[in-house]
């Protein structure tokens, strides 16, 4: 869904980052590779590279998302970029001033990047093609499109603990396929890094119409699509999306499909779990499971702004260092 936006300029340079689709493998191992150069930065006394002083990243978000945000906004910081919150619901949109009239006033600041966060679809990809030259963009999710710095950070999460080989790998994403972005711009992330297996698992009324065309493997029952798995990536329930009765209640959600240590057991011993968040405890895994061993949720956030940092570093198409410094 790139809607007429090129992610790569003519040069070859990321220019924005709107989704996973058309990127390509090189692209990925690109962005990890940057992202693992970032990684050391939070060990540091002084934790800042000042690879983007003096430019200036506006994080406008029309929906809230307290830890997409945050990390978006540390990573900027971190990178040593002047950072601007836009809170759209209170700003003059809510006064009839048109999302262009919004963008053409930030724009006359002289920022250079957008982190875009809307509940639409393809949000992201209309205000890169409205944006003036030399501004960039990133998708920090758009409705039940995308979501590629959450996809991203999740892969470079596997990666760290199970090694470069994506092709030996069994990977299950398990809960609301349907409603949930992050899903979508996992699969195609997994598949551009050729996984052995994904498996999706879900009840029939949270899987979307197309499923068996995106290069999965498709269960309805909990204990076979884990079972021997390496890798369960959770997701949340997206009860907030949702429009009728799609599920009896969360009790009966957890009791088929929440991840408990038993069930746990049917995977590899040393399978790891993981979640975008916030978790819904006691719907989507057991709290002992989410704070237990295998469990790399707070790895994930950490991850996550070094994944941030690569993806605004490339986009402003500065090289990252060596090893931090």
């Amino acid at each position: 869904m790139n809607e007429g936006v090129h992610q790569i300029d003519d040069q070859g340079r990321l220019r924005h980052f709107l989704t996973i689709e058309g990127l390509g493998r090189d692209w990925l191992i690109r962005i990890l590779d940057t992202a693992e150069s970032f990684s050391g930065v939070a060990e540091q006394s002084i934790k800042k590279v000042p690879l983007l002083r003096g430019r200036t990243i506006v994080n406008l978000f029309f929906e809230p998302s307290t830890r997409t945000r945050t990390t978006f906004e540390l990573a900027a910081k971190r990178l040593s970029a002047d950072v601007l919150n836009i809170n759209v619901s209170t700003s003059a949109t809510t006064k009839g001033e048109t999302l262009l009239d919004t963008l053409r006033n930030i724009e006359a600041m002289h920022v250079d990047m957008f982190v875009v966060r809307h509940a639409d679809s393809g949000a992201a990809h209309f205000i890169a093609r409205h944006v003036a030259p030399g501004i960039s963009v990133i998708n920090a999710g758009d409705g039940r499109h995308a979501h590629p710095t959450q996809a991203l950070l999740d892969l470079f999460t596997i990666r760290r603990a199970k090694g470069d080989d994506f092709g030996r790998l069994r990977v299950a994403i398990v809960g609301d396929i349907e409603h949930s972005r992050v899903a979508r711009a996992q699969i195609h992330a997994l598949n551009s890094l050729n996984t052995g297996e994904i498996r999706v698992v879900a009840p029939r009324t949270l899987l979307p119409a197309a499923a068996d065309s995106l290069g999965v493997h498709l269960f309805h029952d909990l204990n076979e699509g884990i079972r021997d798995a390496d890798v369960i990536i959770m997701l949340r329930l997206q009860r907030e999306r949702m429009q009728g009765a799609l599920l009896p209640s969360e009790h009966e959600y957890f009791r088929l499909y929440g991840l408990t240590e038993e069930r746990l057991r049917l995977a590899r011993p040393d399978v790891v779990v993981m979640h975008p968040g916030p978790i819904n405890r006691g719907v989507e895994m057991d709290s002992r499971v989410a704070d237990g061993a295998h469990s790399l949720i707070l790895q994930q956030v950490s991850h996550g702004i070094a994944v941030r940092m690569a993806v605004m570093s490339l986009a402003m198409q500065v090289a990252a260092p060596e090893a931090p410094v």
